[in-house]
């Protein structure tokens, strides 16, 4: 078992010390350290690529399908199970070994205790205690019967007398005794294939066993071989972690830069945003302005002009309604009401008196010459430089980082030198020297096992063939009888081969007293041994009863809790079990998780001895930022901004620019006037006044084309501009002022707080080299616990000798004593029923005469 020890120990990396050597060293208690993640939970931590653990894989299959057999074996296992129909006896066997730990003294089974268990086991053992006892009478009663038998007939008794009773009812008897010892022969015969059937299972499975005992042994060497190569990948995966380690810290002004601005931009990049939005507001507010500038100018020049030309249309329209064809009665209304709406037709608003906005668009042109949007992108560049001024400002540490860097090497160096430690290698392939020896040993047996099997077939066949020749003789006597046996001979003058089909009958009599009680001492002999095992053995290692009597606490000694690990590490105290142990390898779990060697070795303590060190934590202490050259806004940019505030468009009359864009430009639509006049001309004769109404609706449309359209596309500019104006102007210093605060407050954080955001982000980066161990760490644990040293192989070798032993060889014997038992007990009527057949068949000395007449034998 000294490979055993070599592997739990290469296995577990680290003694249990580590965690309290790793408090002392850091000097701050379990709690104090758990109190900053419940504040903070931890940064997260890039994941590490470590591959993929060398798998090993197995040949073995332990399963076994017993075929058309198995049919039997489950009347077999029925018939057990009328026999003893009781519950595993778990308890009642723990307490038989607890009390008889010390040796079994007769004196001790006078105590009343004793004599309980006792009485306890008589009773679980009752029906294999009554079937025993009915097998040891059949055994002894027998021979007894048998020669009591010979002497009576040797008088001439017991059917004896070579004399036959006439009776009228004697073919009918005959039959009934023919039919009755046919049934009992077949039934016989069906016992015998039972019996040889296993008999020969035996023989055809155990040459198969070769196979799964091959299988085992190649898994057992694939299993020693590839745990050195799983382990020293494991500590290969090492390296990944510690350059990836290394990488950081060569990347520390880059990485702790990044970290510090991505906390500081939290309150930094808002502001800078806000400050970047109202510079492009300022642009908008200039356009918006000289927008409404333009616009105005040429609603004030339209508004002159437009009022002209409808002016002059009117006067020359109402000079044409003056024309006398319009006093004529049939026209005279419609030029009346044409005359009516003269009045409307003008202009409906009045630009001349709105306000201009070139004192406002003056102030932002003045604020504008400042480039804000230039000064806030200064701000940006030197915000987030500050990755390249942490890099400039921990050069200081650098000689530190390179004594990090030895100490990782040296822990590094420490791992493969723990792994050297152990001489691992030597002792697995020791072990698979032992497993090629033992498997040519094994192998040496075959022929002597080949030997053994073939004596124990032949031993089996001889005994099957004493049912045989009792059947046999039956078989003959029956057909020798039957062919010759004449109705009309007397039973003195029968044929000689009814003769002998009767004496063949009486031969097998002969020889089933001979050997019925062999056979029977047989058959109870391997009921006793064969059921005992299937109930208490295999039963119980099928539904793995039988691995908690195992596993019961202080089964073995009083003071040692546990077997199993009080065997393997001399320590009965670990909560290891062989059932847990058989689950676990059965799930191909690794042999670190399966025998719970985290008890004995955690694994943390590498995790410990590796990331929890004085010489990581005082350089990185050592971190000094000074963050107080970063400037997010010039006094430039500040005075912009005011200035920008001040530039009086929130003074502009907003409600009086709104209240004449709601106006219409004209009193009445001019499109819809002139329609309306054309329909009108439409209802006049024909002539110069019908001509020029159209005339006039022409010139109004074409004023509206010229004039109206170009007024309402300014009017909308207009209205946008104005609107977008007075949404800029509401609370623009309120807006101002605080984006000049959020400002100052951001660089107050960077000038007074960086060194605790620092000292925060530098502690981060710290969990976050950890963090890169805890990976390695947890992968390593994982893979012991589910990767390495998969012991599948276990497991299956248990299985495998279910199958040998329980499957193939007691299901067989139990087959065997089954099938031969009901032969046996059917020799017993077929005794019965031979004798009483012969006795029709024989040719007797005497035979009854019958006189005066009566029917008789003639």
């Amino acid at each position: 078992m000294l490979w055993t020890s070599w592997l739990v120990l290469l296995l577990c990396w680290g003694a249990t010390s580590g965690e309290q050597q790793a408090e002392e060293r850091d000097g701050t208690p379990v709690e104090a350290r758990a109190e900053p993640q419940r504040q903070r939970s931890p940064p997260p931590v890039e994941p590490l690529d470590f591959g993929f653990v060398p798998a090993a894989v197995y040949d073995t299959h332990a399963y076994f399908e017993p075929g058309p057999i198995g049919l039997l074996f489950h009347m077999v296992h029925a018939f057990l199970y009328v026999v003893q129909p009781n519950n595993f006896p778990k308890d009642l066997i723990v307490k038989v070994i607890q009390q008889n730990m010390g040796g079994i003294k007769i004196e001790e089974w006078r105590k009343p205790d004793n004599v309980v268990l006792l009485l306890q086991t008589i009773y679980y053992e009752a029906g294999f205690l009554i079937c025993a006892t009915i097998g040891i009478l059949f055994v002894v009663l027998v021979p007894i019967i048998a020669m009591c038998f010979c002497v009576c007939r040797c008088c001439d008794n017991c059917g004896g007398e070579m004399h036959q009773r006439q009776r009228k009812n004697v073919d009918c008897q005959r039959g009934f005794y023919t039919a009755l010892l046919v049934a009992t022969s077949i039934f016989m015969t069906l016992g015998v294939f039972i019996a040889y059937a296993a008999n020969h299972n035996v023989s055809a499975q155990i040459k198969n066993t070769r196979r799964l005992i091959n299988t085992n042994m190649r898994d057992l060497k694939t299993f020693a071989n590839n745990t050195p190569t799983q382990i020293e990948y494991l500590t290969a995966q090492y390296t990944t972690a510690k350059n990836k380690v290394l990488s950081d810290l060569d990347n520390i002004g880059p990485l702790l830069g990044g970290r510090i601005h991505s906390q500081l931009e939290r309150e930094v990049v808002p502001s800078l945003d806000a400050a970047l939005r109202m510079a492009g507001a300022m642009r908008e507010t200039k356009e918006a302005l000289e927008n409404v500038s333009s616009s105005l100018e040429v609603l004030q020049e339209g508004t002159a002009k437009l009022q002209a030309s409808l002016s002059e249309e009117r006067a020359s329209l109402s000079n044409t309604l003056s024309d006398p064809a319009c006093t004529n009665g049939a026209v005279s209304s419609t030029c009346n009401t044409i005359r009516s709406t003269l009045s409307q037709l003008g202009i409906n608003s009045d630009y001349s008196k709105l306000p201009d906005v070139n004192h406002a668009l003056v102030n932002v042109n003045t604020v504008l010459r400042t480039d804000l949007s230039n000064i806030v992108q200064k701000g940006y560049s030197s915000f987030n430089d500050t990755p390249q001024l942490v890099k400039e400002q921990t050069k200081n540490i650098v000689s530190g980082i390179v004594g990090v860097k030895g100490m990782l090497d040296k822990i590094g160096t420490e791992i493969n030198g723990f792994t050297k430690m152990f001489p691992v290698e030597a002792s697995l392939a020791n072990f698979t020297i032992f497993l090629t020896q033992g498997q040519k040993n094994i192998e040496s047996f075959y022929p002597q096992i080949d030997q053994m099997d073939f004596y124990r077939w032949v031993g089996c066949v001889a005994v099957l063939c004493m049912v045989v020749l009792v059947l046999a003789f039956n078989t003959l006597g029956l057909l020798c009888g039957a062919c010759g046996y004449d109705e009309q001979a007397t039973p003195t003058t029968r044929g000689c081969l009814s003769n002998t089909g009767g004496n063949l009958l009486m031969a097998g009599v002969g020889f089933s007293f001979i050997s019925v009680w062999v056979l029977m001492a047989i058959v109870s002999t391997l009921f006793v041994i064969g059921g005992n095992v299937e109930k208490m053995v295999c039963e119980p290692l099928a539904n793995r009863q039988l691995f908690k009597i195992i596993d019961t606490p202080f089964l073995v000694h009083p003071s040692k809790k546990n077997f199993l690990p009080g065997m393997l590490f001399q320590n009965p105290n670990i909560d290891l079990t062989l059932g847990s142990m058989y689950r676990d390898c059965s799930e191909n779990n690794g042999l670190y998780h399966s025998l719970q060697l985290e008890t004995m070795f955690n694994i943390n303590s590498f995790l410990n001895r590796t990331v929890y060190n004085k010489d990581l934590a005082k350089v990185l202490e050592g971190v000094q930022v000074d963050l107080q050259d970063v400037t997010l806004l010039e006094q430039a940019g500040r005075d912009n901004l005011i200035n920008f505030a001040n530039s009086g468009i929130g003074h502009i009359n907003y409600e009086a620019y709104l209240t004449e864009l709601n106006k219409g430009v004209t009193i009445l639509d001019l499109l819809s006037f002139s329609t309306d006049l054309e329909a009108q001309a439409d209802q006049l004769p024909r002539g110069a006044l019908e001509n020029a109404l159209k005339g006039h609706a022409s010139s109004i449309r074409q004023i509206h084309r010229d004039q109206v359209v170009p007024m309402e596309q300014a009017m909308s500019t207009l209205s946008q501009s104005i609107k977008q104006l007075q949404r800029m102007s509401n609370d623009l210093t309120v807006k101002a002022t605080n984006i000049l605060s959020a400002i100052d407050a951001a660089e107050y954080l960077i000038t007074h707080n960086a060194s605790h955001v620092v000292k925060r982000e530098t502690k981060g980066y710290t969990e976050n080299l950890v963090g890169y161990f805890r990976q390695y760490t947890a992968w390593v644990k994982h893979s012991l616990s589910s990767e390495v040293a998969q012991c599948k192989p276990i497991s299956n070798i248990v299985d495998s000798i279910e199958i040998v032993g329980c499957s193939i060889i007691v299901d067989s014997v139990n087959t065997f004593w089954f099938g031969l038992g009901g032969c046996c007990v059917l020799l017993i009527p077929s005794i019965i029923v031979s004798v009483k057949l012969a006795k029709y068949y024989r040719r007797m000395d005497t035979e009854d005469v019958f006189e005066d007449g009566q029917e008789g034998w003639n």
